[in-house]
């Protein structure tokens, strides 16, 4: 049974917390000397939302906990502050870049995610709206340049990894073929259209985008053999930079499941068959082939994408369950189509614990709930526990790296409002006073944190409290919630 909203404030609330409501009582602006935004000055904020900024002073002015009201205040503008570069193209059409923060080169992942909180905004805001559209048209030419890219520079600046042993071109940040990249945009430019109701997007562009996309999940079918198009290698000192066997990768035996040579965290795949993608590419195909019919009245283009879902789902039926000998039927994280699978997860999103949250699975899939025990425990071999908290990490960061993304995911797929609040209460202080979320924090000292900016932390931590806010599951000021 669910906690009763005055179960969750009283049980949430310590000394320090009950210090904090004092001050609300006085006022949300009285607190401001304890708790200062940490936004850039509204002058010298990249983009202003009026509704963005509305809903910020409403539920800061709600919330019966101060620094969950700072922290929300901080992190759920980030992108929007500070990432975002919009402008009209030569043809007048909108057009957004987007840095994932302290690296300024636009993952498509990321900032598809980042500004996916923002689509609840859409149809009332139109220069939100504009903002949002340009990613969308920005990430369709980004994959039609280059579908087997992951991050991209504004221009043709080049960087540091001009030297890869891939195909690479000044246009091009990093070119890590990772599932979720392709996947990502297609949520996008879904949610934004049902969002917002404007088809205007689904035009021939966006045609000769999803072919692109269709043929490298058809090549990365690996039915034709391991040496694809696609190689990749670096020189570096961590070895998940690069891929073995001459650029391509793991063997994988062909069974209908999609090959990412790399994860979300852009660390390479131990077995190419990275599930939690297979997984979002099944959910995305299908949304594909809904606005192919409803929009284009493509009817053969739909049934491409239709047939490639199912023929990936039933893979995953079939290769992607196994039975644990301590948790039963769970979903690994990788498989190889030989029968070899490995049982971790990776904070980064797509993942295991997040399949709900991509609309993969229910909450309650009986599969996934033995999974979500397995990956949120010692068995993870990438689940840590110190001082300073508990959570998954990944090889990105190393040993011992917790990563904040991981409580907000566990908060955003859970059903269990006593989880809930004790994910807020590693997240209000995992932050080490900052203001902001991290990429990970050591497991015995938050301050001890890696990358200062980051936006999609931030801000997917800003949709959790948003979505609790709205769901009615916060604690607010003058109510028993």
């Amino acid at each position: 049974m669910k906690d009763t909203p005055a179960v969750w404030y009283n049980s949430i609330m310590n000394k320090t917390h009950l210090m904090a409501v004092a001050v609300m009582a006085a006022g949300f602006a009285a607190c401001a000397a304890n708790f200062e935004s940490k936004r850039p000055a509204p002058e010298k904020r990249l983009f202003r939302s009026a509704s963005v900024d509305a809903k910020i002073d409403e539920v800061q002015r709600a919330l019966g906990d101060t620094k969950l009201a700072w922290l929300f205040g901080n992190c759920f503008p980030n992108t929007l502050d500070t990432t975002v570069h919009y402008s009209r193209g030569a043809n007048g059409e909108d057009d957004t870049f987007v840095y994932t923060g302290d690296i300024h080169a636009m993952w498509l992942r990321d900032s598809a995610a980042q500004v996916w909180p923002y689509l609840r905004f859409v149809k009332n805001d139109e220069p939100l709206r504009r903002l949002v559209r340009g990613v969308v048209l920005r990430q369709f030419a980004c994959i039609r340049f280059d579908p087997y890219a992951n991050a991209f520079n504004r221009n043709r600046e080049g960087g540091e990894w001009m030297t890869d042993e891939t195909d690479m071109k000044p246009e091009l940040h990093e070119r890590k073929y990772e599932l979720d990249s392709l996947c990502y945009p297609l949520r996008l430019a879904y949610g934004y259209w049902k969002a917002s109701g404007d088809a205007s997007i689904f035009d021939e562009r966006w045609l000769a985008t999803l072919d692109r996309i269709l043929a490298v999940m058809r090549e990365q079918q690996r039915k034709s053999g391991p040496r694809t198009s696609y190689r990749f290698r670096r020189r570096a000192f961590n070895p998940t930079d690069s891929l073995t066997n001459g650029g391509y990768g793991w063997p994988a035996k062909p069974c209908g499941l999609i090959a990412s040579a790399f994860r979300p965290s852009d660390d390479a795949t131990t077995y190419p068959f990275l599930v939690p993608s297979n997984f979002f590419a099944v959910d995305v195909l299908r949304k594909a082939a809904e606005i192919l019919c409803t929009v284009n009245r493509d009817e053969k283009r739909a049934a491409a994408c239709a047939a490639l879902a199912d023929e990936v789902d039933a893979a995953l039926a079939k290769h992607a369950v196994f039975n644990h000998p301590k948790y039963g039927r769970v979903y690994a994280f990788e498989v190889d189509g030989f029968g070899n699978a490995l049982f971790i997860d990776d904070a980064n999103v797509p993942s295991l614990l997040a399949l709900p949250y991509i609309s993969a699975v229910k909450k309650d899939d009986p599969i996934y709930l033995n999974t979500r025990r397995l990956v949120w425990g010692p068995d993870n071999p990438y689940f840590f526990e110190g001082r300073a908290g508990a959570g998954i990490g990944g090889p990105h960061c190393g040993l011992d790296r917790i990563w904040p993304m991981s409580y907000v995911l566990k908060a955003l797929t859970s059903t269990s409002d006593a989880e809930v609040r004790e994910c807020l209460a590693f997240l209000e202080r995992s932050d080490a006073d900052t203001g902001f979320m991290h990429e990970s924090y050591d497991k015995d000292d938050p301050a001890r944190f890696t990358r200062s900016w980051f936006a999609w932390a931030n801000t997917l931590f800003g949709e959790l409290v948003l979505d609790l806010y709205e769901s009615g599951r916060l604690p607010v000021k003058g109510k028993a919630k």
